[in-house]
């Protein structure tokens, strides 16, 4: 699938990074965005896996990939990079995109429908809802964030399995260096990194909308109401319960809930059942 760089100017001068793949005269818009410590190349299987004729915007929320770092690291928050999409649809004059979000970008999805709903056709959210497990959080916040520095892609696909295994729990070697590849940079000197600031996590355990995620954030999600929605959910996910996803379902009467079975947080989005599911619900929202 042909890649085009897109670079655009956030509200605050940063320099901010997306990838735009397939036909640009497609009707069918989707916007892809990533959970906290992942980018843009996280969506790429799941693309080839659906098959569809349709222009996918895949993005690096500042601070990860190709996108520019905040000094200060004080806007790492859903809010602001909810924000910086409104200014990606801007420059790339997008009227009605579909949303994909899996965990942090769900959450942004959440916030984006909320501040301009006739905007979005349709909103698939990966493991996330208005009500996020303190316990899962706790979880991320302990490998997030850190400074590792391998001295081989070996190393770090390792080291990634060892972090993961229990959500993924059948991977081997390849799948592993595979996540790698995605999540992580090889520097000059050829050393291995993340390919995120560390410094993103800083906002994790505040109070700030959109991570200790409260009434307020039901109240957003009853603003959804209007705009079909799939969630999809890993049946051992300790971010997204099984309580909250039913809760969302039923106040929710236009959406749809999937469970990956054997999964924790998040599923990765180009397995059979979740590629199925997502097909199908882009395909029951037909043209722009």
């Amino acid at each position: 699938m042909e890649k085009r760089d897109v670079f655009y100017t956030a509200h605050d001068g940063l320099t901010l990074y997306a990838a735009d793949y397939g036909p640009k005269d497609s009707d069918t818009v989707i916007l892809c965005m990533h959970g906290l410590t992942r980018n843009h190349k996280d969506f790429e299987p799941m693309m080839e896996g659906l098959h569809l004729e349709a222009r996918f915007i895949s993005v690096d929320v500042r601070g990860r990939g190709k996108s520019d770092r905040d000094p200060g690291g004080a806007t790492y928050q859903p809010p602001l990079y909810a924000q910086d999409m409104a200014a990606l649809m801007a420059h790339l004059k997008l009227d009605k995109v579909i949303l994909i979000g899996t965990s942090m970008g769900g959450l942004m999805a959440m916030l984006m429908a909320k501040a301009f709903p006739e905007k979005i056709r349709g909103i698939v959210m990966n493991d996330v809802g208005p009500e996020v497990n303190p316990a899962g959080l706790k979880r991320i916040a302990g490998y997030a964030g850190g400074n590792e520095i391998f001295d081989s892609w070996g190393d770090a696909a390792a080291a990634i399995g060892q972090t993961q295994a229990s959500v993924y729990p059948e991977y081997g070697e390849e799948d592993w260096m595979a996540f790698a590849r995605r999540t992580c940079v090889e520097r000059a000197d050829g050393k291995i990194v993340f390919d995120y600031d560390p410094v993103i996590v800083q906002g994790m355990g505040s109070t700030t909308p959109g991570w200790r995620v409260n009434f307020a954030m039901w109240r957003v999600f009853a603003a959804m109401k209007s705009i079909p929605l799939l969630i999809i959910r890993g049946e051992t996910s300790d971010i997204l319960t099984d309580k909250t996803a039913r809760r969302m379902q039923r106040r929710h009467k236009g959406s749809a809930l999937l469970t990956v079975p054997g999964r924790g947080h998040t599923p990765f989005l180009d397995e059979p059942q979740s590629l199925d599911a997502i097909r199908d619900f882009i395909r029951s929202l037909g043209s722009a």
